[in-house]
C-alpha cells in the first residue's frame, strides 16, 4: 500500500472500503482492477438506528452493492444497509465445523445471515433458525437463501426479545453483536437444551481476559480472539457449554 493511504481497509466482493483516505481521485483511481470496481472510504463510522457506517464513492462504478464470496458460499451486501464484516469469515467458519448435523441451531441479530448460511453449506444440521430486527438486512438474508439456492433456513424479522419467547429450545446459540450480545444471555440460555453450546461475541482488552473468563467460569468457557477493532481492543468469541 502506498504510504499516504492508511493500512486499514476492508475488502468487500469488489468494493473496497478505506476508514480514511485523501481528497484525490486520481490516487484513488489506482486501486482500481480487474478485481477491484469500487473504491469507498467511510465518511462516518457508525451512524443511524442500526450503527451503519456512511459511505463515499471516490472512484470506480458508482454503486454500494456488491457480491461477496466466501467459504464456498455467496452474499449479497450493501454495507450501508447492513452489517458485514468479511474479516469474520474463518470465525464463521470455525463455528459451522463444530456444528452436528442433529443438531438445531439458532442465530441472534444473524444480519444477512453469513452465519446461518455458513452452518448450513458446512454442516448442514437439523434446523437453522435466525432472527434480525434491521429489515433491510432480513431481506439482503432472504434474496442470499436464493443466491445460494437454500430453503431450509427460518429467518424471522423482528427483535429478538419479541421473537424467540415465540420459538423452541436449540442446542447450539450463536450471539455475533459484540456491542451488547452479552445482554441477552439470559434469554438465550432459557432457549438452550441442556448440554447445549451458545457462542457469546464481546469486545475486551487483553489484560481483560483472564477476568472475562472468570465472569462466565461456569461455562466453563474458551476464549477465541476474532481480530482487533482498535490497537488495544479485540474482538472475541466465548464458547459457552451448559
Amino acid at each position: 500500500m502506498n504510504k499516504r493511504i492508511p493500512r486499514s481497509y476492508e475488502v468487500i466482493g469488489d468494493i473496497l472500503i478505506f476508514s480514511d483516505f485523501p481528497k484525490n481521485k486520481k490516487l484513488a483511481e489506482k486501486y482500481l482492477n480487474n478485481h477491484i470496481k469500487v473504491i469507498t472510504k467511510k465518511s462516518k463510522n457508525f451512524s443511524g438506528k442500526y450503527r451503519l457506517p456512511k459511505l463515499k464513492i471516490l472512484a470506480g462504478e458508482k454503486r454500494k452493492t456488491t457480491i461477496h464470496i466466501e467459504n464456498q458460499i455467496k452474499l449479497k451486501v450493501n454495507p450501508e444497509k447492513a452489517y458485514f464484516s468479511s474479516k469474520l469469515s474463518s470465525e464463521r467458519l470455525r463455528i459451522a465445523k463444530q456444528v452436528k448435523k442433529t443438531e438445531k441451531v439458532l442465530v441472534m441479530f444473524s444480519g444477512i445471515a453469513p452465519f446461518p448460511i455458513t452452518i448450513y453449506k458446512h454442516s448442514k444440521p437439523k434446523e437453522i433458525h435466525a432472527i434480525e430486527i434491521n429489515p433491510k438486512a432480513h431481506k439482503l438474508a432472504q434474496e442470499n437463501l436464493k443466491l445460494n439456492k437454500i430453503k431450509n433456513i427460518y429467518l424471522y424479522k423482528g427483535n429478538v426479545k419479541k421473537v424467540l419467547p415465540k420459538l423452541k429450545k436449540f442446542d447450539r446459540i450463536v450471539m455475533p453483536a459484540p456491542k451488547n450480545a452479552d445482554q441477552f444471555l439470559d434469554l438465550a440460555l432459557k432457549h438452550l437444551n441442556k448440554k447445549g453450546i451458545i457462542h457469546l461475541y464481546t469486545f475486551a482488552r487483553e489484560e481483560d481476559f483472564k477476568e472475562l473468563k472468570n465472569k462466565y467460569k461456569k461455562f466453563k468457557p474458551k476464549l477465541k480472539k476474532c481480530g482487533q477493532t482498535s490497537p488495544r481492543i479485540y474482538r472475541v468469541c466465548l464458547d459457552l457449554k451448559t
